[in-house]
């Protein structure tokens, strides 16, 4: 891929639309630029966006800017991260820049209120999108310990109410535990 002006373009305007569209969580935007990366200009793999999302998901702060740093830096290096990070956080600050000065008009406003429930409907239904998707290709591979972790970190969440922290140091732990022991027994990579 050529990394000329119009990549760079593509880029940021990529982000910059991806962010100015999504609302009320960061997760939402997870789906978007794995259509948009992986499925539209396939500039990356589908398991690597799995990867990217779960770096951008267990590092601290937003996940929408993670995630974009995260693609940015893998497709352009570090000025790929940093296009990609303004394409992310410009829309948010634009958009509440405009509303802070109409903040008294929209505070109240019923209209304004059942937007927003409507909105919160949308992004239940993204985020359960993502999960059947990026899911169902970790269970098509048959790799019973990702499997194994799925499931447990779902029920531990849902009916047990850990705390996440706690499943995610968990499951790096876990996950550390494999790599070593497939590295040592030379299964690294397959």
């Amino acid at each position: 891929m050529k990394k000329d002006f119009a990549f760079y373009r593509t880029l940021f305007c990529s982000t910059f639309y991806l962010s100015a569209f999504t609302f009320v969580g960061g997760y939402v935007i997870i789906p978007l630029m794995r259509k948009k990366f992986v499925e539209q200009y396939h500039w990356i793999e589908e398991e690597e966006m799995l990867d990217l999302t779960a770096i951008a998901q267990s590092s601290p702060g937003a996940i929408a800017v993670n995630a974009s740093i995260l693609i940015g830096y893998r497709l352009a290096g570090l000025f790929g991260a940093l296009v990609t990070v303004l394409g992310t956080v410009l829309p948010p600050l634009i958009i509440l820049s405009v509303i802070s000065v109409a903040y008294t008009a929209f505070q109240n406003s019923l209209i304004v209120q059942l937007v927003l429930r409507a909105m919160q409907a949308g992004v239940a239904a993204v985020i359960a999108d993502v999960v059947i998707s990026m899911g169902w290709d970790v269970l098509k591979k048959k790799l019973w310990l990702p499997i194994l972790i799925m499931f447990g970190s779902f029920i531990a969440a849902c009916f047990f109410d850990v705390n996440v922290i706690l499943i995610i140091l968990v499951c790096a732990v876990i996950g550390l535990a494999a790599t070593l022991h497939d590295e040592k027994n030379g299964k690294a990579g397959e």
